[in-house]
């Protein structure tokens, strides 16, 4: 690319043709060797969304809505965290469930599902109030679509990726599906991960389970991800295995086939 390529009306054309395939403030605009006050106070704001979204409590009618929650009888249960200080200070503790969140998931689920769906808060429970209430009916629709026996899906409150391990143990689910929020940045606060394994068993790590992550609306849409979880737990099924040694056969993207 030469000089020519880059001066007059292309310069600011390709800069637009930037932004539009990433929410990164891509060569924003200074006012000496400091961002602009519009992009200063853009950065504040996200900011303290990200903060929101990692502190908040959730609350599942006011987070959820109450129709929502009637509608597919969620009900909560708590890992071993205390309080959102313990959570974050301490992940070990919620990778477990407590005594009374146990007999709470025996009691109200269904044993060896063919596929188990989790909502646990995670560092974002601005990401689960965005996107499951839209994602969890376009993934019940894609299993019952294959005649899938799903099993009754519970909230976690204090929730990190390993208690998937717990679920497994408790339920002896042939797929586990695990919406949770993302890790907020300063792009969005809205983003969701759904880690998938099959039949998980306590000492399972990262390496058993697959990652459909970026889930809002300027990265994955929610159409495209019920549709990869759902096709994604079919392989984990025909192939009884998940994690490193499953990889999902994504087409290329549409920005690399305009290229």
């Amino acid at each position: 690319m030469n000089e020519n390529t880059l001066s007059g009306a292309a310069w600011p054309d390709m800069i637009e043709r930037i932004r539009a395939r990433t929410p990164a403030r891509v060569l924003v605009e200074r006012a000496g060797a400091g961002y602009r006050t519009p992009t200063q106070l853009e950065l504040r704001a996200a900011h303290a969304a990200a903060r929101d979204a990692v502190r908040t409590e959730l609350d599942l009618e006011r987070h959820l809505g109450a129709e929502f929650v009637e509608r597919w009888k969620l009900f909560e249960v708590a890992t071993q965290a205390r309080s959102k200080d313990e959570y974050l200070l301490r992940p070990d503790r919620g990778r477990s469930f407590s005594e009374a969140a146990v007999e709470k998931i025996r009691s109200g689920c269904p044993q060896a599902p063919e596929l188990q769906i989790v909502i646990g808060d995670g560092l974002s429970v601005t990401a689960v109030a965005t996107q499951v209430p839209a994602l969890l009916p376009l993934i019940s629709r894609e299993a019952e679509l294959r005649g899938w026996k799903l099993g009754r899906p519970f909230v976690v409150r204090y929730c990190r990726v390993g208690i998937m391990n717990h679920v497994g143990e408790l339920l002896r689910p042939e797929v586990v599906v695990l919406l949770i929020g993302e890790r907020p940045g300063l792009a969005t606060a809205e983003s969701l991960s759904v880690y998938m394994a099959f039949r998980p068993r306590e000492g399972d790590n990262d390496s058993r389970r697959n990652l459909i992550s970026n889930i809002h609306s300027r990265g994955v849409s929610v159409e495209a991800a019920a549709v990869r979880i759902v096709k994604h737990a079919q392989r984990m099924k025909a192939q009884q295995m998940s994690g490193t040694e499953l990889k999902e056969n994504l087409e290329s993207p549409t920005w690399l086939k305009e290229r």
